[in-house]
């Protein structure tokens, strides 16, 4: 039975898709210039595991690092069975002629096929099983492909009672076309109720939306009441005009890992509607972005920007989203062409942006592809100069446009990304549905922490629960509800940009579950604006530490596993957890605290020097702390 027909959905690629019979990139099979018909191409770090039952009696391959790659890469293959090492290559690199690979099976019930990064990172690690398979005693069914996942299981309970959930502070730029609809959950009916507006705006309760033109530059508070038979609240909310845009990490949704370039009107209308029905925006979530795909082909005689024929109107477009108290984001490149071949906003700048103005667009994601061949080389002033270009125009339209630089994080970026007007930036390349692309993404982001604040946010890419697959077919997120619960614990800890990709019109209740949790985005939209940073990475656990606005912390605890070897797999049918032992010292806690389960939304108890918390294998704990009083 050969790798390549069994159920490749189940294994991980570090990047990219896994191949079958061609390399990662699609093209032939080439180790040491040696052309190879059948194989798997795949990307480190790669985790494949098979359950045997015993039948099996060896594993035949040749391995080898493929040619095609830009730049030399280093991996190192493995093959393992019932949690011990059976053949390992040591690091290879690109130009080496494939190894052979001979493994007994004989006895082993489940066996697992590992590419590492050879020690250094993954990129370029485009890696290659040349005619692998595995012989069995007799006539075999296809092999079960073990994925180790678990049900899903919803955490965030149902609240009944009237609460006022999302930022508790707005940007806008004075005098600038304003809308922020107040997100209110509660058994219905509800009444709510907005005291204190600035002259300029007003509150429709019909759609909960605030809107009109923006005061003069300063700072204004307004009382949110909600009220419904079980009771009712009060929230203070603050309008800032004087400190910009995005003063809370932006929560909404983009086209991308869903529709990719097949994106279309009727999928983005489909999407503001989606996120009004399953009560997403009720829960914060604001933005509808469209990603690439909906540019035409040719400008106007004068240079104006067009869409193509799958958005016929798109003013007529941003009316609807906007008529829902949304907000709608739009995607261009500083280059001639997109990264999709669509139409780039070179020489054309201070066009598109009237053109987005004139549109109603909130949002826009600027996105590096093309650029390449424009820029004289990768120095630090030739990275900025789009961007600092694009933030010019920008300043001279009449709409609050949040500014979202794509260049995956080079010359550093989150140094300099707010000094040019930038309001997110992306930290990284392209995040896909696999723990090791989320975790490699997620757990490197502690260096750019410090540079995380109110209007000004690291972006390490999107968020890949639900049914995602980057257009036009979906697939169900190969993250385990483990994985998926540690994405969005960690994005919500880095203060992230929140950004759902999956099709939210075929959203699950745990998918749901997971998006309208309001403690945890309560942590993420906190205004003291801080990235988390770790406190503790030991044995395969790591703890992640936020400070809040209120003087208390939250924390993070992630049972990661370790990379590279045995323990890197997960053996068990059913993840086992591990029990962690939080120390109060390392996170500068004194005296008797209170503990607050987040995904649980119960308080754990009051302690004083430890606290114990149970954490499954790839998954995770977030906690609230407070010192007692």
């Amino acid at each position: 039975m050969y790798l390549d027909q069994m159920d490749l959905s189940r294994m991980e690629t570090g990047w990219g898709e896994n191949q079958i019979s061609k390399s990662i990139d699609g093209n032939a099979l080439k180790i040491a210039g040696k052309t190879y018909e059948r194989g798997v191409g795949t990307h480190a770090i790669s985790k494949f595991v098979i359950q045997t039952g015993g039948d099996a009696v060896s594993f035949d391959a040749l391995a080898g690092v493929d040619d095609e790659n830009s730049k030399p890469g280093t991996v190192e293959f493995m093959v393992l069975g019932d949690r011990k090492v059976l053949w390992k290559s040591g690091v290879m690199k690109q130009g080496e002629p494939a190894k052979e690979v001979h493994v007994s099976l004989k006895g082993i019930q489940k066996v697992a096929f590992l590419v590492t990064d050879g020690g250094d990172d993954i990129n370029y690690d485009h890696a290659d099983w040349i005619d692998a398979k595995i012989t069995y005693k007799t006539i075999t069914p296809t092999p079960v492909v073990a994925s180790a996942m678990k049900e899903p299981y919803i955490l965030t309970p149902v609240n009944t009672k009237p609460r006022i959930n999302g930022a508790s502070v707005v940007g806008a730029n004075p005098k600038h076309d304003f809308v922020f609809r107040i997100p209110v959950t509660g058994i219905a009916p509800l009444k709510v109720e907005v005291k204190g507006l600035p002259k300029g705006l007003s509150f429709n309760p019909d759609n909960r939306t605030i809107s009109g033109k923006a005061p003069v530059a300063g700072v204004y508070e307004i009382d949110v009441t909600a009220a419904n038979a079980e009771g009712s609240v009060t929230k203070k909310i603050t309008i800032r005009t004087d400190k910009g845009l995005a003063l809370t990490p932006p929560l909404g949704w983009n086209s991308w890992n869903c529709w990719g370039l097949s994106v279309d009107q009727d999928k983005v209308k489909a999407a503001a509607d989606a996120m009004v029905s399953s009560g997403l925006a009720d829960h914060g979530w604001t933005y509808i972005n469209i990603d690439d795909g909906w540019e035409a082909a040719e400008r106007t005689s004068n240079g104006e920007l067009l869409a193509n024929e799958k958005f016929p109107d798109m003013r007529s477009v941003s009316d609807y989203v906007h008529s829902h108290g949304l907000r709608m984001g739009i995607y261009s490149s500083p280059g001639p062409r997109t990264c999709g071949g669509y139409q780039g906003s070179y020489q054309n700048e201070l066009s598109d942006a009237k053109t987005w103005t004139k549109w109603g667009i909130d949002y826009i994601k600027y996105d590096w592809c093309s650029y390449g061949e424009i820029a004289k080389d990768q120095s630090l002033p030739e990275l900025k100069k789009p961007y600092e270009l694009m933030r010019k125009m920008l300043n001279q339209v009449d709409r609050d446009i949040v500014y979202s630089l794509c260049q995956y994080g080079m010359g550093n970026v989150s140094e300099w990304g707010a000094e040019i007007g930038g309001n997110l930036w992306r930290t990284t390349g392209d995040i896909n549905d696999s723990w090791n692309s989320m975790a490699g993404i997620g757990f490197a982001q502690d260096k750019n922490s410090k540079y995380a604040g109110p209007g000004n946010w690291n972006d390490p890419d999107m968020l890949v629960v639900g049914k995602v697959g980057w257009g036009p077919n979906l697939h169900p997120s190969r993250l385990t509800p483990d994985e998926q619960y540690t994405h969005i614990s960690l994005w919500a800890l880095l203060a992230s940009p929140l950004l759902i990709g999956c099709d939210m019109t075929q959203m699950d209740a745990f998918t749901l579950s997971l998006l309208t949790n309001d403690e945890v985005l309560e942590i993420n939209q906190d205004p003291l604006g801080k990235q988390a940073s770790p406190i503790v990475k030991k044995d395969g656990i790591e703890i992640w530490m936020k400070p809040l606005a209120d003087g208390s912390i939250a924390v993070g605890v992630f049972n990661v596993g370790t990379e590279g070897g045995v323990e890197s797999i997960q053996w068990d049918d059913q993840p086992n957890t591990q029990k962690v032992i939080v120390n109060a010292a390392d996170l500068g806690l004194s005296g008797q605290f209170k503990v607050r389960d987040a995904w649980r939304q119960s308080d754990k108890g009051d302690f004083t020097g430890t606290f114990e918390l149970e954490v499954p294998f790839h998954g995770a704990a977030l906690c609230k702390i407070s010192p007692v009083k």
